[in-house]
């Protein structure tokens, strides 16, 4: 084996990259060496190396048919090593051919490296490449999700035992419930008080509105200075619907270059300093309305809440009147079953529930739970429940989103602010006039709302204003946002879904024929001027309701049970 080419040649000729040409006939591997490009011919025979001057044809993939034998991939000599004598091919790689007659495909992937890519959620201020399910697999950038965007949420309540501490022990405080009944309705403030009696006699503190208080200890006798407190809700710096300066210590107004961790940091040092109770349960008994009156009660961070049936449709309200004791006793962790081993199941997220019976509040199975895989029929709704309430010290909780809704005027600044459950609705409010308002959507132009309104609204509140306007009906562990035309004037005007990280907003053009009008929750309502606008984004603080199943299933029980949701007459068989 010779170098045909001169010597004195050598050091003159450019570096050149590494090509792999692949032909029908065999494999030519091109190596460089110092300046010298060599060309290797691979077949099933032979090997031999011949001086190439030039580059042949680069193919990037191909395929050939083996001998059935082993075969090398050779390379040549350092720099240091090349000389007017014939360099010495070593040894690259060993390659292990296929049997004979298959096929063998030989690319670049072989002698190089691919590139790896990167996920990363963007939001309005920052990028983040950690806790998010979207990720890169493999050598070659394959993206999967890690996972479904959303799941059931569940809580447990932890047991420690300080007798391990016996230096400083920490005294545990008594578990206490925020108890909110209907106004008006004599009946339900009777069952309130004998549940009050109740709670007291289990150790339970009870957080009562003064008001409430006054009644149940003047018409029923109920009072206890240790067990009963007085509640006022606290308020938050940069929520309410009274801003008049853009400057307020309270937050009662500020501007929107503020960052709001400022005004965040700031509700939190006023509610620490405030000495008021904490509840760890709020208890609603009446209706749906007092579910949006306990979220108004708390703009930032809300304890989990206990819905029990007092109202006219109770949507969301799972629990009948006569358990609500039980289920507040289970829902603050005081019940433990017989053979329940609540440390295994509380240490370990994954552990499954077992198919139990105990003396617990039951609940309906779903059709995935039907044993041995048999179709759902008519039977199945009348059969007993198989799943425990609070079976194993674990309760279901719907996270609902809330809207973060602020009003804001042409010169930037926040004149109100709302965390709505429902919806907020921007109309024509008394004007004879169309409500005439441009829409964005991430400050990218939306649409031109000529209507009598606009919903937005959150999954919770889909079955409200929004389903009767035409919308659509949304689970409410869907993270969105929807936006529902009122009677628009256009017949291609139809309900949309944004995800929750978008920003909404809404302003009223100057050359709009009048004003337009906001409510927030259906409260609140207030006049928008020419140049105000309103900006709806998703809450950081959702409102946690206690499943009496899971989400799934109180949802579907709750539209079946009060919408008739798909109700008809079954079809007979042929």
């Amino acid at each position: 084996m010779t170098v045909s080419d001169r010597p004195d040649r050598v050091a003159t000729r450019r570096r050149r990259p590494w090509p792999t040409t692949v032909t029908t006939a065999g494999i030519l591997l091109l190596v460089r060496c110092s300046s010298v490009t060599f060309t290797f011919a691979f077949s099933s025979s032979i090997c031999a190396p011949k001086l190439q001057t030039r580059y042949a044809m680069f193919m990037q993939k191909s395929s050939w048919i083996t001998e059935g034998r082993q075969t090398l991939l050779w390379g040549v000599p350092s720099n240091e090593e090349v000389g007017t004598e014939t360099p010495t091919p070593k040894v690259l790689e060993e390659v292990d051919i296929p049997a004979k007659g298959t096929s063998f495909e030989i690319t670049s992937a072989a002698l190089r490296k691919k590139r790896q890519m990167t996920l990363a959620w963007c939001g309005r201020e920052m990028c983040t490449t950690s806790r998010i399910r979207e990720k890169i697999v493999g050598d070659r950038n394959h993206m999967e999700f890690d996972g479904p965007a959303t799941g059931q949420v569940i809580y447990t309540w932890d047991h420690e035992d300080n007798s391990a501490n016996q230096q400083s022990p920490q005294e545990v405080s008594t578990s206490s419930v925020l108890l909110l009944v209907k106004h008006h309705d004599d009946e339900l403030i009777g069952i309130a008080a004998e549940a009050v009696r109740q709670l007291k006699d289990l150790g339970i503190q009870v957080l009562l509105h003064p008001e409430l208080a006054a009644k149940f200890k003047h018409y029923f006798g109920v009072d206890d200075e240790n067990m009963i407190k007085l509640f006022e809700p606290r308020p938050v710096p940069g929520f309410g619907g009274n801003h008049v300066a853009a400057t307020d210590g309270w937050g009662m107004g500020y501007n929107l270059n503020v960052h709001d961790e400022e005004f965040e940091s700031e509700s939190h040092r006023h509610n620490k300093n405030d000495g008021g109770p904490d509840p760890d349960l709020i208890c609603t008994l009446g209706g749906d309305g007092l579910l949006m009156y306990a979220s108004t009660l708390f703009p930032g961070p809300v304890p989990p809440i206990l819905c029990v049936a007092g109202g006219s449709l109770g949507f969301l309200t799972p629990f009948s009147k006569d358990e609500m004791v039980g289920a507040i006793q289970r829902s603050l962790g005081l019940v433990k079953d017989q053979g329940d081993d609540v440390q295994s199941s509380g240490s370990n997220p994954n552990y499954s529930f077992p198919n139990k019976s105990a003396s617990t509040t039951q609940i309906r199975p779903s059709m995935g739970e039907l044993e041995g895989g048999r179709p759902f029929n008519d039977q199945d709704l009348d059969s007993p429940p198989k799943v425990n309430f609070g079976a194993y010290n674990r309760i279901c909780l719907s996270m609902r989103m809330r809207l973060d809704c602020r009003v804001i005027n042409r010169e930037g600044v926040v004149r109100a602010r709302f965390n709505v459950l429902n919806e907020v609705v921007i109309d024509r409010g008394s004007s004879p006039y169309l409500a005439n308002l441009e829409c964005f959507c991430d400050d990218v132009h939306l649409t031109t709302v000529q209507a009598d309104g606009v919903i937005f609204s959150t999954p919770t509140g889909s079955t409200a204003y929004s389903m009767s306007a035409g919308g659509s009906v949304v689970h409410p562990a869907v993270p969105a946002i929807l936006v529902t035309p009122i009677c628009p004037h256009v017949l291609s005007f139809r309900s949309m879904v944004f995800p929750d990280h978008v920003v909404l907003r809404c302003y009223v053009p100057e050359d709009a024929r009048s004003d337009a009008c906001v409510a927030f929750d259906g409260k609140y309502r207030r006049e928008l001027h020419r140049g105000d606008s309103v900006q709806i984004q998703m809450s950081s603080y959702p409102v946690p309701t206690i499943n009496r199943a899971d989400h799934s299933d109180d949802w579907l029980s709750s539209l079946k049970r009060n919408f008739n949701f798909n109700a008809r007459v079954r079809q007979g068989p042929l």
